[in-house]
């Protein structure tokens, strides 16, 4: 019997949030990557990785954030990721609060940027994601976020 590779699915919005998704990479050896962000010059980045493009959206836009919640539920059962991977912001916030409703295993890295306090996103995915982690050994807490390093 073939075991086929774990599926993971790397998601952020764009920016800083990419640049250290994709610093994640080499844990992901091994693995079939599928990657999404918000632009679709993105994709250049992680070729020949399957890459996917999901709305842009902040929280003050409440149609945008429907129609990005709606493209993530489509992505995730379209790519039937074992794992969801995001540092960050709404596109990793929608997945990995849908990824633990269809129980997938999930990980949210915080931000680097956020030093003196967890993001909004990164306080929101508290019970939804599997492994919690924040960048800045200061806001690791019992309970969550743990501290395991910093990507950059």
């Amino acid at each position: 019997m073939t075991t086929r590779p774990t599926r993971v699915l790397a998601i952020a919005s764009s920016g800083g949030h990419w640049v250290q998704l994709r610093r994640l990479a080499p844990a992901f050896a091994g693995h079939d990557v599928v990657y999404a962000s918000v632009r679709p010059e993105d994709g250049a980045d992680v070729a020949p990785a399957r890459y996917h493009v999901v709305a842009d959206a902040t929280r003050w836009d409440k149609v945008g954030m429907v129609r990005l919640a709606l493209q993530v539920l489509v992505l995730l059962i379209r790519v039937r990721p074992d794992v969801i991977v995001s540092t960050g912001a709404l596109p990793g916030f929608f997945a990995v609060r849908i990824g633990s409703i269809l129980r997938r295993r999930t990980v949210w890295i915080d931000s680097i940027a956020n030093c003196e306090e967890l993001s909004m996103s990164g306080r929101r995915v508290k019970g939804a994601a599997d492994l919690w982690l924040t960048q800045w050994p200061e806001l690791a807490a019992p309970g969550g976020p743990e501290y395991a390093g910093a990507v950059l």
